[in-house]
């Protein structure tokens, strides 16, 4: 089976689909959400760089056809702190 590429929104890097997260614009609801749900989605680096552009440029919300809530910024850039503390241990 060939593997799942993906790209992110903010640099552009192409990888495999485990290495980006994906953020979801659920259907028929509109509301837009991580990880899970079918709808459109955008995928985007984990790292710190990337999410502020997505967030300076509204790149999430382009890509997604619908407003991003900053709540869902807040929520990736702890997402990101927990996981560069679990990496350090």
């Amino acid at each position: 089976m060939k593997p799942n590429y993906r790209r992110c929104i903010s640099c552009r890097k192409v990888g495999s689909k485990d290495e980006f997260w994906r953020i979801v614009r659920v259907f028929p609801s509109g509301k837009v959400q991580l990880d899970q749900g079918m709808g459109r989605s955008a995928y985007i680096c984990p790292e710190t760089s990337c999410l502020q552009a997505a967030q300076k440029k509204n790149r999430l919300g382009r890509s997604l056809h619908a407003s991003v809530p900053e709540t869902l910024y807040q929520s990736l850039l702890q997402r990101l702190a927990q996981s560069n503390t679990q990496n350090q241990i």
